[in-house]
């Protein structure tokens, strides 16, 4: 193998989560300045209206790539899996099948990007003032998601064996290519909206480029022909396992693209300063889903060694991470979250005070029940990890329904303002579900693993 792959199935729980969260963190952030970027540079840049238009994109834009992370997530899984059972026939035989339809599932899903654009944006009522800039912001993401698979194709092979560390440099210097290439397409060429969007395709094709080749370093890849015939039996499992979760991202996305519904009755203005702090969002949210990833791997990998103690240790674990990190996140934003916020919208802009201070009273609120949001992806991520797609799906439902709820009845009771609570709802809702079903599936695990002979290493913790 390699010295950058991670056994998970030895040494302390904690360490292990936080060390192999710790460079998923980072590059999370640096993957969210992407958005952050292009948000910044095209309030600033460009205006109040082409902000509005990249945010009427964003549910929309959700559904197809966070579709493709779910697929990916779920063929890493079945790589944990074999990674800690030491099966390296049909590890390797995963993580070549997992590359296969990661580029069939991404050029599927850019055709249906591309046809479906237009009409859900007409569906959603974006104002006709932002329909063209969204519209195009919109079609050159959706050119690129062939793009978007192979990243997190590649990514997901990577943290599957253990290595955080890869994904981290590539995003890194990605997202540092992102912010030149903005300023130059933007503010140098003046390509506008679009040229934010070609930026962000750019520097994933480089991310992208870096994880291919660190995999193929690991000597799991190979040009044989007969090493990409196709595997009917893998191929299954790995849709068994991808599929469910891909399908919990659609469902998810469909409850936002009514909440985007919502608010769009309520005006550019409004619509930017929710684009703002959504914005943010990415950043609230990126250690959630890092500890989701590790423990997607952590639960995977032990599983595959029928290490239960070890995967209730590893999950009190990362609920103490999850408590720790939103306590300091919900402080940092409530006190420099307008300074933040500012940041996205021109200080020539007539309505600045205003966009701003309907962005920070969303911020506060996200900021305050961010909880609710790390317990979903570490109970979501665990299940997953333990082989059941079924019950994340069907968490994806809660959420959606949770969040649909609330943005049709609150807003007439309480005002636009309303909306703002539809996330910590959804959040809610699928955190009480997944906990759960969690302790119902770890136990189901074990049952099924009764037969086998039991791991008496001692777990510390």
């Amino acid at each position: 193998m390699s010295g950058k792959t991670k056994d998970m199935t030895q040494g302390h729980p904690t360490k292990l989560i936080f060390f192999f969260a710790l460079p998923l963190i980072l590059g999370n952030i640096f993957q969210q300045l992407y958005t952050v970027v292009d948000a910044i540079v095209v309030g600033q840049g460009i205006g109040v209206s082409a902000l509005a238009a990249v945010g009427a994109t964003d549910w929309l834009h959700f559904m197809l790539s966070w579709t493709i992370m779910g697929l990916t997530q779920g063929f890493s899984v079945l790589i944990s899996q074999y990674f800690g059972a030491k099966d390296q026939e049909k590890l390797q035989k995963t993580i070549h099948m997992s590359i296969v339809l990661g580029g069939c599932f991404g050029l599927f899903f850019t055709f249906v990007g591309l046809l479906m654009a237009k009409p859900v944006l007409l569906l959603l009522r974006t104002p006709n003032d932002i329909l063209a800039d969204s519209l195009t912001y919109l079609s050159i993401l959706f050119g690129g998601l062939l793009v978007v698979s192979a990243y997190n194709v590649f990514s997901s092979i990577l943290r599957a064996l253990g290595d955080g560390r890869t994904p981290l440099i590539a995003m890194m210097i990605a997202g540092c290519m992102n912010i030149v290439l903005d300023l130059l397409f933007v503010l140098g060429f003046h390509w506008g909206i679009g040229g934010a969007a070609l930026a962000t395709i750019i520097a994933q094709a480089f991310s992208a480029l870096y994880c291919f080749h660190s995999i193929c370093r690991l000597q799991l890849l190979s040009f044989h022909k007969l090493d990409w015939k196709l595997d009917w039996g893998i191929i299954k499992e790995l849709c068994r396992l991808g599929i469910p979760i891909a399908l919990q991202m659609v469902i998810v996305a469909v409850g936002g693209m009514v909440l985007q519904f919502v608010l769009n009755q309520f005006g550019t203005e409004f619509i930017a300063g929710f684009t703002a702090t959504n914005k943010l969002y990415g950043l609230l949210e990126c250690s959630g889903i890092s500890f989701g990833f590790a423990m997607n791997t952590y639960v995977g990998q032990n599983l595959g060694a029928r290490k239960f103690d070890r995967i209730r240790v590893g999950m009190r674990s990362v609920v103490k991470l999850s408590v720790f990190f939103c306590l300091c996140i919900g402080v940092a934003m409530v006190s420099f979250g307008k300074p933040l916020l500012s940041l996205f919208v021109s200080s020539d802009a007539g309505n600045r005070a205003q966009v701003v201070e309907i962005a920070y009273q969303y911020l506060c609120i996200m900021s305050c029940t961010l909880i609710f949001l790390y317990f979903l992806h570490a109970y979501r991520s665990a299940i997953q990890g333990l082989g059941n797609g079924t019950k994340p799906m069907i968490s994806g439902a809660v959420e959606t329904v949770m969040r649909v709820s609330v943005a049709l009845i609150l807003p007439n009771l309480i005002g636009e303002y309303g909306v703002f609570f539809c996330e910590t709802a959804a959040w809610f809702g699928a955190a009480v579900y997944l906990i759960l079903a969690y302790r119902v599936e770890l136990r189901n695990a074990m049952n099924a693993w009764s037969q086998s002979a039991p791991i008496t290493e001692q777990v510390v913790g």
